[in-house]
């Protein structure tokens, strides 16, 4: 009797301890409130390197949290919508003023502005296309290959943008309060990779190749 005790008391411990063993770790992904983060870190940091009325951006300082944004009404609203969209907004500027106070990611916008003129060329001429991670890439239906020297560009492009999406999942780990574990960041760096592009394409000019999430190319 005492020896099946202890053998029903060890197969429970056993399916205990494989239960802890399955236990993951969860983390939500803000896509709206990154996708913002994205968009302000590029208008304030990438595209111009000037605020709003022609002032300049001093290096370090975190984008400001857009004055002039159109106010929710609740006339065709639901309160819900509406604070909803509130939320979407805290989270974002959070998630931008967090990345602007990295250092790596300064630096890397900082990169990013010098090769711009360069990487619009190669983009409009249809040497480079973006891919469904953001990335800099040459497309199917790119003829001959990049100069020596536009090579090392796109290569330099693309750590440049792999920092940004790290530092974003990094963000919105540090922002729930989760640990940055590997499991955590794996869950997350997909997710951040795939809004960064998203976002990359959006603000792409017409005729500059792209892959969409289903792996096919197409020109915008």
């Amino acid at each position: 009797m005492k020896t099946k005790l202890i053998k029903l008391l060890f197969s429970v411990s056993c399916i205990f301890l494989a239960a802890c063993a399955v236990i993951t770790v969860n983390v939500y992904f803000p896509e709206k409130a990154a996708k913002e983060a994205y968009k302000s870190l590029d208008d304030m940091l990438l595209k111009t390197g000037e605020a709003p009325g022609g002032q300049k951006v001093p290096p370090g300082v975190p984008p400001a949290a857009p004055q002039d944004k159109p106010q929710s009404r609740v006339f065709g609203f639901s309160l819900v919508t509406a604070a909803y969209a509130a939320d979407t907004d805290a989270d974002a500027d959070a998630l931008a003023v967090e990345l602007s106070s990295m250092p790596e990611v300064l630096k890397a916008y900082d990169d990013m502005s010098k090769r711009l003129p360069r990487l619009n060329t190669l983009f409009a001429s249809g040497a480079v296309g973006l891919s469904k991670q953001g990335l800099v890439v040459i497309p199917p239906s790119a003829k001959g290959k990049l100069a020596p020297q536009d090579e090392a560009l796109v290569s330099s492009e693309n750590q440049s943008r792999k920092v940004v999406v790290t530092s974003m999942a990094k963000a919105i780990l540090k922002l729930q309060k989760q640990k940055e574990s590997k499991e955590a960041m794996n869950q997350v760096l997909g997710k951040a990779a795939t809004t960064f592009a998203e976002t990359k394409r959006e603000a792409a000019q017409p005729g500059w190749w792209m892959q969409l999430q289903n792996d096919r190319w197409v020109q915008k």
